[in-house]
C-alpha cells in the first residue's frame, strides 16, 4: 500500500514542479510576443514632406533667406535618410559702402538622421543627424557710382554673373511631434562648417545659398511642418 502511494505522490511532485515552471516560461515567451509586435513595423515605413518656414520669415524680416522643401524617409522608426532642396535669395544694401548684392540660386542637402529615443515608435522623436551641402551660384555687385571731385562726372561700378560655389557639413540636433493625424510639427538646430568654396574673382561673397552669410562656419535653425505620406 505504501508504494502506490511513493509513486503517487512522486508524480505529483513532478507535476507541480513542470507546471511551475512553464508559467515563467509562458510569461516570458508572452513578453517576447508584445515586443515582436511592437517591433513589426516593416522596415520601410512610409515617407515624409516638409517644408521650412525660417527661411520664408528671414526673407520677409530681413535681405536674405530661402524656400526649403525636404523628403525624409522612414527605416523602421530609427534611420531616417533625406533630401532637402531649397532656392535662396539675397538683395542686400551695406549702408557703409551703399554697395548692393544679389542672389538667388538653388542649393541641395543629403543626410540621415537618427531616432535617439528609447521608444522608437513614439509620436514623438529627438533626433541627431549630419547633411552634406552643396551650391552653385552667381551673384550681382553694384553701385550707384562716386562723383569726380576733379571733372564732376560719375562712374558707377558693376559686376555681373560672378561665378561661385560652395561645400558644406551640417550637424543636427532636433524634434518632431505628430500633432494630428499624419501631420507633424518640428524644429531643429543646424551647425554648418564650410569644408570647400570658390568666391569667384572678386572674393568674400556676402550671402551663400543654404548656407547663410559667408564666412567659415555659423549656426542657423529650421522649423518645420511636415505629412507623412
Amino acid at each position: 500500500m505504501t508504494l502506490p502511494r511513493s509513486i503517487s505522490t512522486y508524480i505529483s511532485s513532478i507535476a507541480i514542479s513542470l507546471l511551475m515552471l512553464l508559467v515563467p516560461a509562458t510569461a516570458v515567451a508572452a513578453d517576447d510576443g508584445d515586443e515582436a509586435k511592437k517591433d513589426s513595423v516593416p522596415f520601410l515605413n512610409g515617407f515624409a514632406v516638409s517644408v521650412d518656414l525660417v527661411g520664408p520669415a528671414q526673407m520677409l524680416f530681413g535681405d536674405y533667406g530661402q524656400y526649403e522643401a525636404a523628403l525624409r524617409v522612414n527605416l523602421k522608426d530609427r534611420y531616417f535618410p533625406v533630401v532637402e532642396l531649397g532656392m535662396g535669395k539675397a538683395d542686400h544694401v551695406d549702408d557703409i559702402t551703399n554697395i548692393t548684392y544679389k542672389t538667388t540660386a538653388p542649393y541641395a542637402k543629403i543626410g540621415v538622421d537618427f531616432n535617439l529615443l528609447k521608444n522608437k515608435h513614439d509620436i514623438y522623436r529627438l533626433f541627431a543627424g549630419v547633411r552634406y551641402a552643396f551650391t552653385s551660384f552667381k551673384y550681382d555687385l553694384s553701385h550707384p557710382g562716386m562723383e569726380d571731385p576733379v571733372w564732376g562726372n560719375t562712374a558707377p561700378y558693376q559686376a555681373d554673373g560672378v561665378k561661385c560655389s560652395c561645400q558644406w557639413v551640417e550637424a543636427v540636433f532636433g524634434v518632431d511631434a505628430k500633432i494630428w493625424g499624419p501631420v507633424h510639427l518640428g524644429w531643429s538646430v543646424r551647425y554648418r562648417s564650410r569644408i570647400a568654396y570658390n568666391d569667384g574673382e572678386l572674393g568674400n561673397s556676402w550671402y551663400v545659398p543654404g548656407f547663410g552669410k559667408s564666412g567659415g562656419s555659423n549656426i542657423g535653425g529650421t522649423f518645420n511642418i511636415a505629412v507623412d505620406i
